[in-house]
């Protein structure tokens, strides 16, 4: 006979209510609790329950109030959020995260200096990170992208694992034709590097991987970052296509993995809209955008950047391209280029590195993404179009779309929206991971705001 043991109330396992707040709803001493044992069987040793962490792995506890995002899917546990950390575990290993009751949320590799000490790898206690796991995430990462066109006649580069967008939170990857770079963000990825590296060689085979991760995270982390090609041929530099354009991009030349492929979507859509236009491409890096709009019929295009080197790749590239003839490539401030234009272009491109690499620098980074805006309104003309856009993830479209409102105020413009545009589908976004929809851009239509009642920008 199987019966119902008499239970306290403290040995009653929890649950989570619809919302993942912990309840004890049901959690009645008088009710069969869901996992129990078979009376009348001296031999047979207590159940586990399915949400208990394993034997023997460190414990991060969270506190009460900070269960639900982690419980609904968001992949990053943060420092504020732990109570304590038992079983001593040591930086770079497994630990399971738990509810205030014990019960397991997650699994990820503990990162004691970081502001988010864990990264969440894995929802159950039986799943292994291993070779296998990681050969399996990137394997559906590949597929994913594989089934909307990725890798495709025209397109050689791209993103092939974006961090906790694939489930590997901590690492990127971008392929280049047949070489992949790397990203490496915690010290938990860093020890378990080869088998990453040889999970990539059985999925693509490239002939070579380079890291590029970045030296200041890893020091936050505690490692030290490495640098060019660790795995393969030795190479120096990148050579892919990306709609039909070709692009060789150096080794010495570090921004981001080399190339932002999370902006691909928008040089579409930058291409179909540069007809007949003049356009100013400021922040151009090596001028992805400029190339794209010369080979849409551009009548002209000029690229700014700060960075030499950018510049001198980008020329190579657009005369690669065919293209170089209606582009011009000039090393000078973006800012400065902005203001100097005065309402010459017909399309204005304003992409800024990051200005708000923390929410802390949110304030400040919402005036300057305010004084953009107004600088890109006053160098586009009556009646054409700015393109402004932030890879800031403290930075969400409500807030940019303010910061362009008053730029455009204060240029004496009106700015209205008529396109919003993100990262493109292989920096894909778990839907509970707010943090991870960082690149946004608005196409606006700028026209002389009507002068009757207007009062002074203040």
């Amino acid at each position: 006979m199987v019966g119902c043991r008499s239970l306290g109330a403290t040995e009653v396992p929890p649950s989570l209510g619809p919302l993942g707040a912990e309840s004890n709803v049901g959690a009645r001493a008088d009710r069969c609790p869901p996992f129990t044992a078979v009376e009348g069987s001296a031999s047979t040793p207590p159940l586990r329950r399915p949400n208990q962490p394993p034997l023997s792995m460190p414990i991060l506890r969270l506190k009460p109030g900070h269960v639900q995002p982690v419980w609904a899917g968001h992949p990053w546990v943060y420092a504020q959020a732990v109570d304590r950390v038992e079983g001593g575990a040591t930086a770079g290993e497994e630990v399971s995260v738990v509810d205030p009751r014990g019960n397991l949320i997650g699994r990820g590799f503990y990162s004691p200096g970081s502001a988010i000490p864990v990264r969440i790898l894995a929802r159950d206690a039986t799943t292994r990170l291993d070779a296998s796991f990681f050969r399996a995430r990137i394997e559906q990462a590949l597929a994913m992208r594989a089934s909307l066109g990725l890798p495709g006649e025209r397109t050689s580069g791209f993103r092939i694992v974006h961090a906790e967008g694939d489930g590997l939170p901590g690492f990127i990857a971008d392929l280049y034709g047949d070489v992949v770079a790397v990203q490496i963000g915690t010290l938990g990825m860093k020890q378990r590097e080869a088998l990453l590296y040889e999970a990539l060689k059985n999925a693509l085979s490239p002939r070579a991987v380079v890291d590029r991760s970045s030296a200041p995270i890893a020091k936050t982390e505690g490692f030290v970052a490495s640098t060019g090609v660790v795995r393969g041929d030795d190479l120096r530099e990148l050579d892919f296509t990306e709609r039909g354009l070709h692009y060789r991009i150096p080794l010495q030349l570090g921004q981001k993995t080399g190339f932002y492929f999370d902006q691909r979507p928008l040089r579409a859509r930058v291409e179909q809209l540069a007809a007949g236009k003049r356009v100013l491409d400021t922040y151009c890096f090596v001028g992805a955008f400029a190339i794209g709009a010369a080979r849409g019929g551009a009548r002209e295009v000029v690229a700014v950047d700060e960075s030499a080197l950018a510049l001198e790749v980008g020329a190579e590239c657009a005369a690669m391209n065919g293209v170089s003839e209606r582009v011009s490539f000039r090393k000078e401030d973006a800012r400065r280029a902005l203001v100097d234009a005065k309402g010459e272009y017909d399309l204005v491109i304003a992409d800024p590195p990051r200005l708000a690499p923390t929410r802390g620098a949110r304030d400040q980074a919402l005036l300057a993404y305010a004084k953009l805006a107004e600088n890109g309104c006053r160098a586009t003309r009556p009646g054409g179009l700015l393109v402004l856009c932030s890879c800031s993830a403290a930075v969400d479209l409500t807030a940019l779309t303010r910061a362009l409102s008053t730029g455009a105020a204060r240029a004496g413009t009106e700015a209205t929206v008529l396109e919003r545009w993100f990262q493109g589908f292989d920096h894909p976004v778990p839907a509970a991971f707010a943090e991870g929809l960082y690149l946004k851009a608005l196409i606006a239509r700028v026209e002389p705001r009507a002068r009757a009642g207007v009062a002074a920008a203040p």
